[in-house]
Order: structure tokens, then sequence, then C-alpha cells
């Protein structure tokens, strides 16, 4: 039996990685008439392919900085002080955060049904909990819903920044989880739904990387395993017994 496991914050313990994308459409899609050159058009963020390729997961200013350089735009990195604008990576980071705060004021962020009896078992089992996520956003929201007491060790985006972790696919967060579970990377589980994320717990050489695939979406498990998971679950209800070494 692994001794820990790392959980991602968005998406596999709350229902947030839609309002995350939604804050994204609304940073990019107000700068595409900015960014268009020659009386060009540029199409509107799409919120399920290129937030899943190229955000997903990641710092906000990585993710800014991904998709500006998909789409051919040049943006000086400017500075992480930068107001929300569309002239730097940082300024356009800013209006992904200023959008996100303003989605919190007015929708709660639900929690998924299967965290609760998933995260007991675990520790049931004698497994030690972490969640990680490159929000900074994420211990606030864990608070509010109810399952920050859940977890021996929190880590989120101000911890990242206060250490200067690299965002992910770097395995970063994910190692500080591990060193605060008191754990080696090969006796903990990375569980993660981003691309970013799986590749990141395969670079970490963590002991089993669990690609989490709540949209049914038929592409989507096949890009988690490519990306280094070695499993795809549709939610968390079999992650105790993958944990032990038993296969549902």
């Amino acid at each position: 039996m692994l001794r820990a496991v790392v959980l991602d914050t968005d998406g596999v313990l709350l229902d947030s990685a839609a309002l995350h994308a939604a804050a994204w459409k609304r940073a990019f899609d107000g700068c595409l008439d900015a960014w268009a050159e020659g009386g060009g058009k540029q199409q509107p963020f799409d919120t399920d392919r290129e937030y899943r390729e190229l955000i997903d997961g990641k710092p906000r200013h990585d993710g800014a900085l991904a998709f500006v350089s998909a789409r051919g735009v040049r943006l000086p990195p400017g500075a992480p002080g930068d107001l929300p604008g569309c002239d730097t990576v940082w300024a356009v980071a800013a209006r992904k955060e200023e959008a996100f705060t303003e989605v919190l004021r007015t929708r709660a962020v639900d929690v998924f049904a299967d965290v609760r009896p998933a995260v007991r078992a675990l520790r049931a089992a004698g497994a030690r909990c972490a969640a990680a996520s490159a929000s900074r956003h994420a211990g606030p929201l864990l608070e509010a819903a109810g399952i920050h007491g859940l977890f021996d060790a929190v880590v989120d985006g101000t911890d990242a920044a206060r250490l200067a972790l690299p965002g992910k696919p770097d395995p970063a967060l994910f190692l500080e989880a591990a060193v605060r579970l008191g754990v080696v990377p090969a006796a903990a589980a990375v569980v993660e739904d981003a691309l970013a994320g799986v590749e990141a717990g395969r670079r970490g050489n963590f002991g089993l990387v669990v690609g989490i695939d709540r949209t049914g979406d038929p592409a989507i498990a096949p890009a988690l395993l490519a990306h280094g998971a070695d499993v795809v679950a549709a939610d968390l209800t079999a992650l105790p017994g993958l944990v032990r070494g038993t296969r549902p």
C-alpha cells in the first residue's frame, strides 16, 4: 500500500474547473480584438480544448503565456504587479484573476460527492492526504467548502509563490506536498484531472499517477494516459482500492 495521496483541487476535489475556464474566456476574449493584426479576427477562446490543453493546472502567468503563444500573439512579459489589461502577459493574468474573483462573489464552489467518502476511507486505511493546487484561491475555497480539515497538508498557489516553485508540468508543487506529508514520492500517489498535472506526477516519480476524467469525453482518458497517468477513473470512488494496490 502507498503511504500518502496528493490530490489536485480544481476538478478533482472541487467543482471549480468550469469557473476557472469561464474566467479565462472572459479575460482572453476581451483582448482578442486588440491582438488581431491587419483587421483580422481571432477565434474566441475554447473553454474545452484550449483550456484543457494549454491552461488547466498551470499558474495564471503560465496559462496566459501558453495561450498567447499558441495564438501567435507577442506580448512583453510585464511584471506581477501589472493591472488587468491586454498589453502584457501579467496584465492578462490579472484580468483572469479579476474575473474569477468576481465569479466567486456570486457563486459557491461545490465539493464533488465522492470526495469525503474517498478521503475518509484513505485516512482510515492509514494513508496521509494532501490537497495541492497552483491556484492562490485553493486554500480559502477548501475552507469555505468545509473540507480543509480532511487533509494533513494543503499546498496552494500562495505557497508556490512564497517558495518560488515552478508551475506544472514541473512536479515541484507535488514534491512539496510529499515533503509535508513526510513521504518520498515513490510511496505516494498523485491524483489529477489536468494533462499538465499527470505529467507533473510522472516527472516527480510518484508511485502512482491517477487521472480523473469527470467529463465522459472519450478523448480525455487517452490524453491523460499519454501524459503520464497509470490509470484513469471517472471519480474518486475507486481511489482507496487503487492506493491499496487493487483494481475495481
